[in-house]
């Protein structure tokens, strides 16, 4: 993937965007167009340099008018050119604005447009999806999903102009039908659907185009939400001085496994140290210390049989890890009692977060020193609401469990959210080798390990998100994403969170 920009935004953002530059910064609209269209087909001849013929599917949309400027430009140059539109007989009646100008111009260039037949042969080596834009808020209708379904079905090569037809740029849900793309090409502003939910699996490769907008553009129009760098490791993370000892960076507690879980407390642990916590212990069940302690040697483990053992290890610490392999059996629950009269800074997943529901005491937070890190499964009995609606809106998700408990939350997935209420972060990084088991646990160890530190919990979870997910990334391109497994993550996210 080529390097993106870090602000991300809706599509009605990136509509104020397009019209800001047209009206104040006095950029015609047709001049847009054409630098769109340039720039995807500079694109396609990068990634495909030996084609010499290309098919346009467009719709009667500006992202139709974008396809007509690419057929013209590929006619221009002497290729093969098979152009359609979707639509009815009427179709070049229902153009508007530019659309209408671009369509003008390429039947004055000499291109022929014919409407699309779902049974004719898609002849080109690469297919050009002009159709559906960011403007698709409904279903896609049933012309579309044939010409759609006919260019899935094609095996050939598919460059989408801005983003993929069906697909919401606002949530990365498939509205029905979408285009799988090889690549896709975006303008103006980097919409926050194209890296979340369902679009993953449609967008490709992922090209951004600025087209050459002033700063002042940028300005003007309010950011939605902020893609996680390297650059929000630095920015967070200074070097640590020579003088420093391990009192600097640091107690962290992690409590978890029950018995037969005692794996994912473990890997919490061992975790928090690779993320430079300067102490880390562990409470867990008394039978899990012996390979608790044959895993990780650095960490402090202490066999804990009930909450009132459990206060003193509270006293010690400056942070909290808490749910990894806890079960929800009455010695979880005598756990939560014992960490609920405290006050510490905590990281709450998996058990611990059922466990709160089910008690009803994560919505009597009433401190802004929690980071909960649900899975969209878990975000769904937290706010009592099927999953599928969960992932439709995965922003509007992440905000309702943040005003409903006032923690900083995590919603993990495709597009993994982070927001503490003020701002929104999105973390394109990872893999589905993550897709497997423990790699939660990992996260919450590294996530509590940086709020150990003294980093602000919403600092914390963006910079532990976004180096779990490099990290798996990383790893991935060592040893491949099938078969990766959460211990495999640790010296990987030690790598990255040293800026290496």
């Amino acid at each position: 993937m080529n390097e993106l920009p870090v602000p991300l935004y809706t599509a009605e953002q990136t509509r104020l965007l397009d019209k800001t530059a047209i009206n104040e910064a006095g950029i015609p609209g047709f001049i847009l167009m054409k630098r769109a269209a340039k720039s995807a087909f500079s694109v396609l001849m990068q990634r495909w340099p030996h084609a010499r013929s290309i098919t346009v599917l467009c719709g009667a949309g500006n992202n139709g008018g974008d396809g007509f400027v690419m057929a013209t430009l590929a006619v221009q140059r002497g290729w093969t050119v098979q152009a359609r539109y979707v639509g009815d007989a009427m179709f070049a009646q229902q153009l508007r604005g530019e659309a209408f100008e671009a369509w003008q111009w390429a039947c004055a260039e000499g291109v022929e447009f014919l409407p699309f037949d779902a049974d004719e042969p898609l002849r080109g080596e690469v297919v050009v999806d002009a159709m559906l834009g960011t403007g698709l808020n409904g279903t896609v209708k049933p012309s579309f999903i044939a010409a759609i379904k006919r260019v899935n079905k094609s095996n050939k090569p598919v460059l989408a102009v801005d983003i993929p037809s069906g697909l919401s740029a606002d949530t990365g849900s498939v509205l029905g039908e979408a285009v799988r793309a090889s690549v896709t090409v975006t303008f103006i502003g980097l919409k926050l659907g194209l890296l979340m939910h369902e679009a993953v699996d449609y967008v490709g490769e992922l090209v951004f185009e600025s087209l050459r907008l002033p700063d002042s553009v940028y300005e003007s129009v309010n950011v939605s939400a902020f893609r996680l760098s390297d650059e929000d490791i630095e920015a967070c993370l200074p070097r640590r001085k020579r003088s420093a000892h391990k009192g600097d960076f640091g107690h962290l507690l992690v409590i978890g496994g029950d018995h037969g879980m005692g794996g994912a407390a473990i890997m919490a642990a061992e975790a928090a140290v690779n993320a430079g916590a300067g102490k880390v212990t562990l409470a867990t069940r008394p039978e899990h210390v012996t390979a608790a302690l044959m895993r990780c040697p650095e960490v402090m483990v202490q066999g804990i049989n009930s909450g009132q053992e459990l206060v003193p290890l509270l006293d010690k610490v400056d942070a909290v890890v808490f749910g990894p392999g806890l079960g929800l059996g009455a010695w979880a629950e005598q756990m939560l009692q014992a960490l609920w009269n405290s006050s510490l800074p905590c990281v709450v997943d998996a058990d611990g977060l059922t466990l709160l529901k089910r008690t009803g005491k994560l919505y009597e937070v009433d401190r802004a020193n929690w980071v909960i890190t649900p899975h969209p499964g878990e975000a769904s009995r937290l706010l009592s609401m099927p999953t599928a609606q969960v992932q439709q809106d995965r922003l509007s998700s992440a905000q309702r469990l943040h005003e409903q408990t006032g923690a900083t939350v995590v919603l993990k997935g495709a597009g993994t959210l982070v927001t503490d209420g003020d701002v929104m972060h999105l973390c394109a990084a990872g893999n589905p080798g993550l897709a497997s088991g423990g790699m939660g646990d990992v996260l919450s160890g590294v996530i509590g390990a940086l709020v150990a530190q003294k980093l602000s919990t919403i600092d914390a979870a963006r910079i532990g998100v976004y180096a779990h997910a490099a990290a798996a990334d990383r790893c991935a391109a060592a040893t491949g994403e099938r078969g990766l497994k959460a211990t495999d993550l640790p010296p990987y996210v030690k790598l990255i969170l040293n800026h290496r």
